[in-house]
């Protein structure tokens, strides 16, 4: 739900009109739209670059993890996964909030990782390789509205 459905509902759900407080939310949100947007472009055009990079800084800090081990199979589902945890950054700024991020990929991530075998720090370290590489294609006000939804990915991973 977007941070407009999100404040209407709200307000709905009391039965009031919208407070000032949500007004100026509402504001904002509007007011960083485009960066909003260009923050989503340079994440979809570039998500190969970020994954690859990404996964390159990460197997230089953890060389020992499930997707460097030589099993090209193991690296493509790895892979395959950074991008999706990419593609709901995406959302999330789209939106944004970190709704996109709670509905679709945290609940019960931890558990199927650990199911797998795969160390659930790694995939926090991986993920703060995608934002550097990320954030490095962007200006900083880009940079800056992103980084909270990376953070939020990674806290969840410890």
């Amino acid at each position: 739900m977007s941070l407009v459905a999100q404040v209407i509902a709200q307000s709905d759900e009391a039965d009031r009109f919208l407070s000032r407080t949500e007004l100026d939310k509402l504001q904002d949100f509007f007011k960083t739209g485009e960066t909003r947007l260009k923050v989503a472009q340079i994440l979809s055009q570039n998500e190969q670059k970020i994954v690859q990079e990404g996964s390159q800084r990460f197997w230089k800090v953890i060389p020992n993890t499930p997707s460097n081990s030589g099993d090209s199979k193991k690296t493509a589902l790895c892979q395959r996964d950074q991008a999706w945890y990419l593609r709901l950054i995406t959302y999330a700024v789209l939106a944004g909030n970190m709704k996109p991020l709670d509905d679709i990929g945290i609940n019960g991530m931890r558990e199927m990782y650990v199911s797998l075998g795969v160390p659930v720090s790694n995939i926090g370290s991986c993920m703060r390789s995608l934002k550097e590489v990320a954030t490095g294609l962007m200006s900083r006000e880009e940079a800056d509205l992103v980084k909270p939804y990376f953070d939020y990915l990674i806290r969840a991973m410890y």
